[in-house]
């Protein structure tokens, strides 16, 4: 970049340099509406004034001087120097690459998926310990949407080679820690295996638990069917298209307690259920209205249901039970949809209107050296507003919200799209 560009960088340079570097990188940069935003006002410059406003750079140094001086050192070619030493851009030689599927897949091919480490670690920590481990571009630092660090990471290294090299080594630890290393195209199709596994799973237990509620279902029934057992008297004849269950439940009286009758009006024949003994109950009815028990004054065939027939019947009752019941439930749920309840099926000017009454969720930033400083963004916003309306730039930068952490990415990378939560500056080339 600079006629001294072979001097050595100090530890201190070489983090400054690597730092803007990144910012205005192939992975940053493309993500970042802000940057990209103020490099559009005037040819690709951007103020030194702007990017000490920057968390993790103005954690390293506000020291214009430190930072021109480390940036004169570097060998990589990609930032330019204003002449009056004011401003920074990134070379017009060295443009963007073209975010394809071509692009993408190459990314994707150099790219490591590493888990086991810390969820207290710093991104400066996870720096440190792949320093040794190969050429690393980025390092994205997975987390939950409760932004809590997940313990793995996805790194791009520089070549297919040094991906695939890093996968090689044996027993990788961070300190005592074993971790788990994949290539990120192998870790997903891991992780779709695992789904697809534990959706069979998932299948296979509703399944058995569908099975043993039936089975649990039926056991009950027939438990209560053989509590009912010699409850059910049957009775036919030329019975009056008046006959009712009144007159049944008139007959019976102070003879045995009806728990169900199966008859309707004009039908000739039906059935009784009673809560004891049903022979008892005949019994009694016919010592206190005579051998032959009529209905109305009709001859009446009476019969001890007993066996399959009594099994079959029970079940039918049963049925015939819960269905009502449902029905009647079905009638007291209708409380605010039939009469009476007009007030509450809305209507006027606010039906079909939707309210948001829930809560807002806020995340708040996570810089590692600050996490209560405001980013960039909001910093230039804020002096903007003190400026007079003329002089402040419309642009729609001046919200904080899309100044995303200079730290890492957060996104929820493996979830399927709809889940994932994406922001802009994501990543960290070391």
């Amino acid at each position: 970049m600079a006629e001294n560009g072979a001097q050595q960088m100090s530890p201190l340079e070489k983090k400054i340099g690597d730092q803007i570097e990144y910012y205005f990188g192939d992975h940053n940069l493309p993500r970042d509406k802000f940057l990209k935003e103020q490099i559009q006002l005037d040819d690709g410059w951007v103020p030194l004034e702007t990017m000490i406003k920057f968390n993790r750079l103005s954690c390293l140094t506000t020291d214009f001087k430190v930072i021109l001086e480390a940036l004169s050192k570097s060998q990589t070619g990609l930032l330019e120097i204003s002449e009056d030493k004011t401003k920074i851009r990134r070379s017009p030689s060295k443009p963007l690459p073209e975010i394809n599927d071509q692009y993408k897949d190459e990314i994707k091919h150099r790219s490591v998926y590493v888990k086991g480490f810390p969820t207290d670690i710093t991104l400066d920590e996870l720096k440190e310990w792949f320093n040794d481990k190969g050429n690393v571009e980025n390092i994205q630092m997975r987390r939950t949407l409760q932004r809590q660090f997940k313990g793995s990471v996805f790194v791009v290294f520089d070549t297919d080679d040094s991906a695939k090299k890093f996968v090689a080594q044996k027993d990788l630890k961070y300190k005592d820690l074993e971790m788990i290393v994949l290539l990120k195209e192998d870790y997903f199709t891991k992780k779709n295996e695992d789904r697809k596994h534990h959706r069979a799973e998932v299948k296979a237990k509703a399944k058995h638990e569908k099975e043993e509620k039936q089975k649990q279902a039926e056991d009950e029934e027939m438990k209560s069917l053989d509590e009912q057992t010699g409850c059910l008297l049957k009775f036919s004849g030329e019975l009056e298209d008046q006959t009712s269950r009144e007159d049944l439940q008139e007959l019976f009286s102070g003879h045995g307690m009806i728990k169900w009758i199966d008859f309707t009006r004009g039908a000739k024949e039906g059935t009784i259920l009673f809560k004891s003994n049903a022979k008892e109950a005949l019994d009694k009815a016919k010592a206190a209205h005579g051998a032959n028990l009529q209905i109305n004054k009709k001859d009446v065939t009476w019969e001890l249901l007993e066996g399959d027939d009594e099994k079959e019947t029970l079940k039918k009752i049963i049925e015939d039970q819960q269905q009502s019941l449902n029905r009647k439930r079905g009638r007291g749920g209708r409380k605010f949809g039939g009469r009476g309840g007009r007030r509450e099926r809305g209507g006027g000017r606010d039906q079909g209107k939707l309210q948001y009454q829930g809560k807002k969720t806020k995340f708040e930033s996570e810089d590692e050296c600050d996490p209560e400083t405001a980013s960039a963004e909001k910093k230039v916003k804020d002096e903007e507003a003190e400026a007079p309306v003329s002089q402040q730039p419309k642009t729609e930068s001046a919200s904080p919200k899309k100044r995303a952490l200079d730290d890492v990415k957060v996104e929820e990378v493996g979830e399927p799209a709809s889940k994932q939560m994406k922001t802009e500056n994501g990543s960290e080339k070391l």
